[in-house]
């Protein structure tokens, strides 16, 4: 008798999982860039070391941070300095911070140390070389940094709950790589085995930072205590993670970046319907699913925001939680495929918040299914994407149709429809949106409305016949959209599936999507165009980074205080 086929569930339609609600309702998972890193980095037994580390009895100076992976080493050279008050700003136009920092490719010397004190800490203004991977800064949390040091330096531990009201001493305004203000372009490194996944550079650059963080608060406090001070106690320096500010910047990347975008949603989604497809779990692999979900709700309890819009949703997602629980507990997720059933009980049951969820726990049992897809998180030929001038243009009506088809019945004209306009400011050159019937700033519009521009498209090439070559000689203005239809053929999941320029359109679900990827958690919008979140709260630091530490950190441990 032959053994039955094995089922093997679809990928999510496209349709549903690039609603910009649901991509602003994205967790961490498996894939998440943290993981990836810290990941390889125990697999491959990194060593650590601190080299410099000269600051004085105000916080004021410089340390090396130094990474050594099996071929190569890579240092971050921090700079803290005494910020006064009036201009500590986590605005894009702030000229001064609490800490600068960037990420150099090797070890640096003593002159490379100097060339960099004299641009690091002025950021945009200042010059770096193609021997740094990324430029960023931080700023302290004021109120929380004063605790730490007053209570260490008194020989007591800082209080659980300021910790986890706050959950960071610093939080950075800007990670910057990939060829910015002079550093070196992602083509010098993407072919490092260890930085070829996405973001690899800009997440070790955070890891140091963190590292620094924690050394630099407790160097203070000793400081300020003398012999009665003690250094932060190992569990709680754990649940202290970095903080980010990330604002407008952001958005429009994973507009302007289609096949990369694709690449790490097609990723996730295979990762989803390869455990979907398990017919049968063992009870170890439920085991952990279980463990997952428990410190989950440990995390999601820890969870604070300020936002209307996120309060809402934490509500329904601790509402979720409660239900799922109660689900799992009457429920062995051993037979009759366990996490198919549960991601479709969970599409009729759970807030896409807890849909999300869900999806991402589920592939906590199986290394072996999910960590493989990493590779395949890289986008190595979206910027050389080539127009097919050759194709027929009822194949590109075709393409635009199946990407935009919930597009073509809006009315663009209507102003809820194009209330708003994505533009570059002249002072920082950084995106930003505007309303388009209230400011001067049409005539500045950047191209950040695929879809309006999708319907454009559509309409002249309505009754058409011939080649795109064609179409284009008369039509040249519709380049780039024909250029992204073309691209969905291997981008299914490129295309973001609502109005970007709307009156209702929420930015920070675009900020969310992205930074779920980079490994964040604690999302707490600060209005629809800015978040703050964290980032390696939970990780080891270097000195305990092991195989057993590298992975599930980021789920807080039960009963862990």
């Amino acid at each position: 008798m032959e053994a039955p086929a094995q089922t093997t569930i679809p990928r999510r339609d496209p349709a549903t999982v690039m609603r910009l609600s649901r991509l602003g309702s994205l967790h961490q998972c498996r894939l998440s860039f943290m993981r990836q890193l810290t990941r390889r980095m125990a697999q491959e037994n990194w060593s650590f070391s601190r080299p410099v580390f000269r600051i004085d009895e105000n916080g004021v100076g410089c340390a090396v941070y130094s990474a050594k992976g099996p071929e190569r080493t890579y240092s971050l050279v921090a700079f803290a300095h005494d910020l006064p008050p009036e201009m500590r700003s986590d605005r894009v136009i702030a000229e001064a911070w609490d800490a600068t920092f960037a990420l150099f490719d090797g070890v640096p010397t003593e002159a490379d140390i100097e060339r960099l004190s004299q641009n690091v800490p002025l950021q945009e203004a200042g010059r770096v070389s193609e021997s740094e991977l990324s430029l960023s800064r931080a700023n302290r949390s004021v109120r929380l940094w004063a605790h730490v040091v007053d209570r260490l330096a008194a020989g007591q531990q800082p209080d659980f709950d300021q910790i986890d009201k706050v959950g960071y001493l610093m939080r950075t305004t800007a990670v910057y790589g990939s060829g910015k203000f002079g550093a070196a372009d992602r083509e010098k490194i993407a072919g490092r085995a260890e930085v070829q996944a996405p973001f690899q550079a800009e997440m070790l650059s955070v890891f140091l930072t963190r590292t620094f963080v924690r050394d630099l608060v407790q160097h203070m406090a000793r400081a300020k205590g003398g012999d009665a001070a003690v250094p932060l106690d190992l569990a709680i320096a754990r649940r202290l993670g970095i903080g980010n500010s990330t604002g407008l910047g952001m958005a429009p990347f994973i507009v302007n970046h289609p096949i990369l975008f694709n690449n790490w949603i097609m990723v996730r989604e295979e990762a989803i319907a390869r455990v979907r497809s398990v017919s049968e779990a063992t009870e170890s692999e439920a085991q952990v699913f279980r463990r997952m979900l428990r410190r989950s709700e440990v995390s999601v309890d820890r969870w604070r925001s300020e936002h209307p819009i996120q309060i809402e949703k934490l509500a329904a997602l601790k509402t979720d939680l409660l239900a799922l629980t109660s689900l799992v507990g009457a429920d062995d997720l051993i037979t009759d495929y366990p996490w198919d059933r549960l991601m479709t009980w969970a599409e009729g049951a759970l807030s896409e918040e807890g849909q999300e969820l869900v999806a991402s726990l589920i592939l906590e049992p199986y290394p072996d299914l999910v960590d493989g897809l990493t590779s395949c998180m890289a986008d190595s030929n979206g910027a050389a994407f080539s127009i097919d001038g050759s194709m027929d243009v009822t194949e590109v009506r075709d393409l635009i149709q199946e990407s935009f088809g919930w597009a073509l019945d809006l009315d663009w004209e209507a102003p809820e429809n194009c209330a708003r306009a994505w533009y570059v400011s002249e002072e920082k050159l950084e995106p930003r949106m505007g309303e388009r019937f209230d400011e001067p700033i049409a005539d500045y519009e950047q191209p950040l409305a695929p879809a309006r521009d999708a319907v454009l498209a559509h309409r002249a090439l309505n009754g058409r016949q011939g080649t795109v070559a064609g179409f284009l000689l008369e039509h040249p203005e519709h380049r780039h959209t024909v250029r992204r239809a073309q691209m969905s053929r291997v981008a299914p999941y490129g295309e973001i599936r609502d109005n970007t320029i709307s009156a209702q359109v929420l930015p920070i679900d675009m900020l969310r999507a992205k930074l779920s990827f980079f490994g964040a958690t604690h999302f707490d919008p600060r209005s629809d165009r800015w978040v703050r979140i964290c980032m390696y709260a939970g990780a080891p630091y270097p000195e305990g980074l092991t195989t057993e530490t590298a992975d599930h950190w980021v789920y807080p441990q039960e009963g862990a205080v």
